[in-house]
């Protein structure tokens, strides 16, 4: 039996839907009341402001990709296996989380200091820790001899496509679009 949402992450889901909509500039507080069903001096009972909500949607992700990371990292795998996995699971939030997504690539922009600096350092984290995993499947001899940050920002820019592009209904589910996208990956970058 699911558990009961709580008023704040009904919240949340909806401030997202609305970022991913209309922006997170375009998204007032009084939009937000009405997709909830409460008038907008309500809503301060649940959350402190419109920030706040942007905050937390980027954080919850940025941390969900660090644990994944940290998981894929230790397990014993090949560094094809680990790249595999991590397109997986980028796919697979792209496809499952898809307003949370949005927020995250697109509106972190709009988060102030010192929230907007921790972002980047943990992007800037993240991107470094996948980049090292291509760096050592490019020495071991699994991957081309590419520039890693090349590889890197491929990688990354040819999935970042998909929370745009995928809604349910679609005619195929998130795990056969992440086999096949991984496919088209890794038969570039393998030797």
């Amino acid at each position: 039996m699911p558990l009961e949402k709580t008023k704040k992450q009904v919240i949340l889901e909806a401030a997202a839907t609305l970022f991913r909509d209309r922006g997170y500039s375009a998204t007032s507080m009084r939009d937000l009341a009405e997709a909830v069903d409460l008038k907008a001096s309500s809503l301060y009972n649940h959350i402190s402001g419109k920030e706040e909500m942007l905050k937390t949607i980027c954080f919850q992700n940025a941390y969900r990709f660090h644990e994944e990371l940290n998981r894929i990292e230790t397990e014993l795998l090949s560094t094809a296996e680990k790249i595999e996995q991590l397109v997986r699971f980028h796919i697979i939030m792209a496809t499952e989380e898809v307003t949370s997504i949005t927020s995250f690539n697109d509106e972190w922009r709009h988060l102030t200091e010192p929230d907007l600096s921790r972002f980047k350092e943990l992007r800037k984290d993240y991107e470094n820790r996948f980049k090292a995993i291509i760096e050592s499947g490019i020495k071991d001899g699994t991957f081309k001899d590419i520039d890693p940050t090349i590889l890197l920002h491929t990688i990354l820019s040819s999935i970042r496509w998909v929370y745009n592009w995928y809604r349910t209904g679609r005619p195929i589910t998130p795990t056969e679009l992440a086999k096949e996208i991984t496919t088209i990956v890794l038969s570039g970058i393998n030797r």
